[in-house]
């Protein structure tokens, strides 16, 4: 039977499972606390999908779905709050997907049938998830056998979040069979004809060398073109999807950093010097530096080169014994002591190989340390390790080696091998357990040994004490009980010489600048009105973030949707002189041109010179050294050679064109060019076609009041 540990190593293979949980009793007692009003009307409500309402409730429940299994799957007891990000916003965009695409397929009478998800789970088609989680990893093979044991028992045989983990497997095969289903149905529905494969080959076949003419916007003085208003109004009109605008809120904030002050260092210096004695008596050092200490012990063995130049002074050139103390000294914002904890000549790196028993329960620790007892027996009194190894080791990688893991050095293996591995010698056997199972291990050879030592450190970081808190808050609270204004604010910030940050922030941001856990900022700053100092959801105008104390004011507020034209005219004026110089630069052109057949007399008249752009084809997307210039390309590659182009209008400038040479390639199979456009055309279909439905739906969304 296949056991849940088998199920999260091997599905973490084949399934890509971004999940975990929220913390949301703060969420609830937060709506709770205004009494019941909050709760009235559409207050619970994370956002809406096509007219379907997604309660907090419910999405809550599904994010907490996911995170057993990701807890399962990771066997972490706590998530990270970039991983509740990730899983929240796994969630819902597998609600989005569903609600959007269950209508089309029902529609379309796509589904999976009871029969084909028999198939795909034991019958003669086994899904690959499946086959990873039940293939043999010795004969390569898929034990059908396990599939129906482990099945059989699924009710009452197994423990509920291996069922659990089983049924969500299962859910995660239907709809990539239902997805596939819809992507193969849109596919076979696209279609490349004769005439587009032929014009795909020619514009990827001919290839033009051309000699050009720029005029740089840059050119023209603003002065020499006139704009009016009412040309800024109808571009502003004409081109809206150009000043589309996102949901912002602007924010100005100052900064009340919390920095250890004097009497800190002073405290924290006459602390270390107090406790030298104590150090220097212990008689258990790793005990001693891991309950003293603010950085736990370091057990890693150190060559002289390895160490700061001090220490290994100390302990090499001035033959420091076992215990001897050095310091206190200042080092990294800390007052710190050393202390030798152990000398030895070692080995910088070591050969060995090892036969690995895997155990995935407690029943299998048990009955696999016997195991690792008796083969540890058996190769002392003369088996053959390579023999044992091929036969029993779990590591198929090294076990084809007879265990082999050849020559490494420290840091390259887990800790509990690495350390047996480095103290036997040579040929010993030892037993050590880690995170994969229980290795036998033997190490069959030694490198030349060095003096390499362990230092414990006894480290005492230097840090704001309760009275720097207070004092640093005091100030504050001083500014922000003088300045309830945005005024007030601004003229404070001005009169003591503050540094005023700023920062632009979306509905969904984490952080604000590099301030620690600033979320609430981001929420409040969307609930607060523009003009006014930032309050939290207590009503302080004081955040108080990592070391750092906080006040903000919110000084604009940006809704989605098409920029007012006011907001957007200095970038409109730009476009608009931009087009206006196109225009007047194309005149000039022409008036030169009038005439002349010779492109470098053209230059001359222009007062500028010829210049040059190699094999470009019609599928180019810029001219070396311009950038991109579509018009241009275009108008290259549908030129005949030594004809000489009008004036084209690009991007950066006007240009004038002149073919030098076309290249036409050989390359005029039509089927070949049929078949790779279809196949372009069925990898895009895949996410192209839910996009579509994606883009129509109306979504809105508003866990950024939740979380």
């Amino acid at each position: 039977m296949a056991t849940l540990q088998t199920i999260r190593t091997k599905a973490g293979l084949l399934v890509a499972i971004v999940i975990g949980i929220s913390l949301a009793a703060f969420i609830l007692g937060d709506m709770f606390q205004g009494g019941s009003s909050l709760l009235q009307g559409n207050r619970m409500e994370v956002g809406e999908i096509n007219g379907e309402s997604i309660q907090y409730p419910q999405f809550q429940q599904e994010v907490e779905k996911l995170g057993d299994i990701y807890r399962m799957n990771t066997q972490q007891n706590q998530l990270d709050e970039d991983t509740w990000v990730q899983v929240r916003e796994q969630t819902w965009q597998t609600m989005i997907r569903n609600i959007v695409m269950t209508d089309v397929y029902e529609n379309l009478g796509i589904k999976v049938s009871s029969d084909e998800l028999f198939d795909m789970l034991q019958g003669t088609n086994l899904h690959p998830i499946v086959q990873q989680l039940f293939r043999n990893p010795e004969t390569g093979q898929v034990d059908r056998g396990a599939v129906v044991q482990f099945l059989r028992n699924l009710e009452t045989g197994v423990a509920p979040e291996q069922r659990q983990y089983w049924l969500y497997l299962e859910d995660q095969i239907v709809d990539e069979r239902i997805q596939s289903k819809y992507n193969n149905l849109v596919g076979k529905g696209l279609y490349v004809t004769s005439l587009e494969a032929e014009n795909s080959l020619e514009g990827r076949n001919k290839q033009v060398s051309f000699d050009y003419i720029m005029l740089n916007h840059n050119s023209v003085a603003d002065t020499q073109v006139v704009v009016t208003d009412k040309e800024l109004r109808d571009y502003y009109n004409q081109n809206q999807n150009n000043y589309n605008q996102e949901k912002l809120r602007q924010v100005e904030y100052i900064t009340f950093p919390v920095e250890p002050s004097s009497e800190d260092f002073a405290a924290t210096e006459e602390w270390i010097n107090s406790i030298v004695s104590d150090f220097a008596s212990a008689s258990n050092n790793v005990s001693f530096v891991n309950s003293n200490s603010d950085v736990g012990f370091d057990d890693t063995w150190y060559k002289k080169e390895d160490l700061p130049e001090d220490i290994a002074t100390w302990i090499f050139e001035t033959d420091a014994e076992i215990n001897a103390i050095f310091g206190p000294y200042f080092e990294d914002d800390a007052y710190k002591l050393a202390k030798l904890h152990a000398s030895e000549m070692m080995p910088d790196s070591v050969e060995a190989r090892h036969i690995l028993l895997q155990v995935n329960t407690q029943e299998e620790m048990i009955s696999q340390q016997a195991l690792a007892d008796s083969l540890k027996t058996a190769i002392e009194n003369g088996s053959n390790f390579a023999t044992l190894a091929m036969e029993f080791s779990s590591d198929q990688g090294s076990a084809i080696q007879g265990g082999d893991l050849g020559w490494f050095g420290r840091g390259m293996m887990v800790k509990p091998f690495e350390d047996a591995a480095f103290s036997n010698k040579v040929n010993e056997v030892t037993i050590v357990n880690s995170q994969f199972g229980i290795h036998i291990i033997q190490t069959t050879a030694r490198g030349p040994e060095t003096r390499q030592v362990q230092v414990a450190y006894l480290v005492r970081n230097v840090t704001p004490s309760t009275q720097t808190y207070q004092s640093v808050y005091a100030k504050a609270s001083e500014f922000a009980g003088k300045n309830l204004t945005k005024e007030d604010f601004d003229a404070a910030v001005a009169e003591q010489n503050l540094n005023k940050r700023s920062a632009s922030l979306r509905e969904t941001d984490r952080q604000v600048g590099a301030l620690e856990n600033s979320r609430p900022l981001i929420r409040a700053a969307y609930d607060s009105k523009v003009g006014t100092i930032i309050q939290d959801l207590q009503g302080s105008t004081i955040f108080d973030f990592g070391d750092n104390f906080v006040i903000a004011t919110l000084v604009s507020a940006t809704e989605e949707g098409v920029a007012s034209f006011e907001s957007v005219k200095d970038r409109v004026e730009l476009a608009v002189l931009k087009q206006k110089k196109g225009e007047f630069l194309v005149e000039k052109a022409k008036t030169a041109m009038s005439g002349k057949t010779d492109l470098e007399a053209v230059a001359s008249e222009l007062g500028t010179t010829v210049r040059n752009a190699a094999n470009v084809n019609f599928t180019s997307i810029q001219i070396p050294g311009i950038g991109m210039e579509p018009k241009v390309i275009g108008t290259a590659t549908s030129l005949s050679p030594d004809q000489i182009s009008q004036p084209v209008a690009g991007n950066n400038g006007v240009f004038i064109v002149k073919v030098t040479t076309v290249n036409e390639g050989e390359d005029q199979n039509i089927e070949n060019e049929k078949a790779r456009l279809a196949q372009n055309l069925t990898f895009r279909a895949s996410s192209q076609a839910y996009n579509a439905h994606r883009e129509k739906a109306e979504v809105e969304d508003q866990r950024a009041k939740f979380y």
